[in-house]
């Protein structure tokens, strides 16, 4: 091959590189863009006079895997919600969300008017949801991996989270920020007798869900999501309150005696979270923490267990996971499902911390790994398969569920 055709040849293997190197640089910017995320309710809301329908609906298989043994699997039909949302004006609108759960219970798991003041401020009032953390907002299966919910939605901040309240929402768009900002009623924490906060079960008993809700002291929670960095989403919620006591119910505020009971069946609640959602050329990574401090539970423990319960709830609670899942079919060009393998490592403890009598459970201290396929058949319809490996501190090998099922959404 002589000089001239071996410089021809670099020049087009030159040219090929670029070539390639300038639509990888596209690709990339075509994915660059703000990660403002949008659940149901958010969907519903329109400028055009209306009514607005959606909904979402899942099905799960739940197979234990325990060695040489036989073990019954289960099959759910686990949630099928419908949106209902009506928008009087562009400024005035309704959105309601009636989920039906295990294919028996009924419930309603936010319905709240908003009005918008201008295209900073809406003010909404009704039946919220907490904003805290990811899911309990955005809880859709086509919205995150993994066939159940990360655990720490369960166990650390008690989703599905609703009260009911005032406050307000919107978006700061020269900072690139959404917030949102709620006066809402507090937990349950002592009714019919008996506390309903324990280490097992943390706070999750005390969700009132507005159902013939009461309130003795008003708690506080709001969120700030930031998404002025390309592709990603930083999140900051918070909630602060005391728990409340229908102990409380008609006492004299002069008996120091009746009053000072109904102190020791009441904590004081703190809880923050911080998640983070960055998403490009078919990678998917986040991360969650959630961190609640508890007052008073030295003697909320001690009152309560002196009314036939013997309550071991924690003064302190922390859970947190990382994940991260990539889209093995974006490099096929023209194919636009989505197959996802993805890990998610995850922990909590609910005795994180501990005091008085109470001592640390190391059976609340838990470690979860999960990992599996979500393969997205289309925008609103996904199939999920998972094995999920689960122990506490106090046990020597992970517990094994396979699970499996679909999801929609529209």
């Amino acid at each position: 091959m002589n000089l001239n055709s071996r410089i021809m040849n670099r020049k087009i293997l030159l040219f090929l590189v670029l070539a390639n190197v300038l639509m990888l640089v596209r690709a990339q910017e075509s994915e660059r863009q703000n990660a403002i995320y949008l659940n149901s309710a958010d969907l519903l809301f329109s400028d055009k006079p209306g009514l607005s329908i959606g909904g979402y609906g899942e099905v799960h298989y739940n197979q234990p895997l325990v060695g040489n043994q036989f073990d019954l699997g289960t099959l759910d039909l686990h949630r099928m919600v419908v949106f209902l949302g009506y928008n009087f004006t562009s400024r005035t609108q309704f959105v309601s969300e009636i989920e039906f759960e295990y294919a028996k219970e009924l419930w309603v798991e936010q319905m709240f008017l908003q009005h918008k003041l201008n295209k900073f401020v809406s003010l909404r009032a009704g039946l919220l949801l907490i904003p805290m953390g990811i899911i309990n907002e955005y809880h859709e299966p086509v919205s995150f991996n993994g066939v159940e919910r990360p655990v720490i939605d369960n166990r650390i901040a008690p989703t599905t989270w609703r009260e009911i309240g005032i406050g307000l929402a919107g978006n700061i768009l020269p900072v690139k920020t959404k917030y949102q900002l709620y006066l809402v009623n507090g937990f349950n924490g002592f009714d019919a007798g008996a506390g309903l906060f324990s280490g097992s079960k943390a706070l999750r008993e005390g969700r009132q869900k507005g159902s013939k809700a009461y309130i003795t002291s008003p708690a506080y929670s709001g969120k700030l999501e930031f998404y002025g960095i390309m592709n990603l989403n930083i999140g900051l919620s918070g909630y602060i309150g005391n728990s409340q006591s229908r102990l409380l119910a008609k006492v004299n505020k002069d008996s120091v005696s009746l009053v000072n009971r109904a102190d020791s069946s009441i904590v004081g609640i703190s809880m923050i979270g911080l998640d983070a959602r960055y998403s490009v050329n078919g990678i998917k990574l986040t991360g969650q923490l959630y961190y609640t401090s508890i007052s008073n539970t030295e003697q909320y423990n001690v009152f309560t267990a002196s009314n036939g319960k013997n309550n071991d709830l924690g003064s302190a609670m922390i859970g947190y996971y990382a994940e991260i899942g990539y889209n093995v079919l974006r490099p096929f060009t023209g194919v636009r499902q989505e197959l996802m393998p993805f890990i998610r490592v995850e922990a909590y403890n609910t005795h994180h911390r501990v005091k008085g009598p109470v001592q640390k459970n190391k059976s609340y201290n838990n470690q979860i790994i999960t990992t599996g396929l979500t393969f997205k058949l289309t925008k609103g319809a996904v199939i999920k398969a998972d094995i999920q490996f689960a122990k506490s501190e106090t046990e020597e090998k992970f517990n094994k569920v396979f699970n499996a099922g679909f999801g929609i959404m529209f």
